[in-house]
């Protein structure tokens, strides 16, 4: 049994039981009525709500893209269709072995101004519970995928940073390198203490056969007075 038709047999059934108990609460409490029947439509509408809003969450939560997702506009429309006409059929035959009246509506209006009422609350209200159920699980798939974004981001400014520190760790090292490298090495001559302190002594010149240099003047060479 296809989907529409589980929904419109479920709601048909259950417009049937919701009149039924309505009918016998006003019988009970008549002066009640109108509120009574106010509340009877709202757990009808209830009903729709909850049923069409999961079809909404599970139909996004399998097909997250939605051009693959599931026509459960049709599939409630037709649902309605069926629940309508079920519901009237159901409610009139239901009406010839109660003692109380459920409307006192012909087997016509039944299927044609009752199913009218009932197709249209269930299809508008499936519809926007349908919709919102979808909203519901977009707006978590955006939470989490926000969320995941974030957490990629804070992880990849993590390793950025750190790859940046070590870049720069490894210039200032690079750098102090070739600092080391280019600064001249100076060797400054050593000197021992004894050579500051002897004395220096000029000799005069001699010549090859150990005599010594004369000048024109008569002064031996390398002294200023001669001797």
């Amino acid at each position: 049994m296809t989907g529409w038709a589980v929904r419109g047999i479920g709601m048909g059934l259950i417009n049937a039981v919701v009149r039924l108990l309505l009918g016998a609460a006003v019988s009970m409490w008549p002066l009640s009525g109108s509120a009574l029947r106010w509340v009877a439509y709202a757990l009808v509408i209830l009903v729709i709500v909850v049923w069409a809003g999961i079809d909404g969450v599970r139909d996004r939560r399998n097909h997250p893209d939605p051009d693959d997702g599931q026509d459960l506009t049709m599939v409630w429309l037709k649902a309605a269709v069926v629940a309508g006409l079920l519901a009237g059929l159901l409610s009139w035959i239901i009406d010839f072995f109660v003692d109380f009246s459920l409307g006192q509506n012909g087997l016509i209006f039944e299927l044609t101004s009752g199913a009218a009422f009932t197709i249209l609350t269930i299809f508008v209200v499936a519809t926007i519970a349908v919709f919102v159920g979808r909203l519901i699980v977009n707006r978590d798939a955006k939470k989490k995928l926000a969320t995941s974004d974030a957490d990629r981001a804070h992880d990849r400014e993590l390793v950025n940073a750190g790859s940046a520190e070590r870049a720069e760790s490894s210039r200032g090292t690079r750098s102090q390198a070739e600092q080391t490298r280019s600064e001249p090495t100076r060797s400054e001559p050593q000197w021992a203490a004894e050579h500051g302190e002897a004395d220096t002594e000029v000799f005069s010149a001699v010549d090859a056969d150990g005599k010594p240099r004369l000048d024109k003047r008569g002064n031996r060479h390398g002294t200023a007075d001669g001797s």
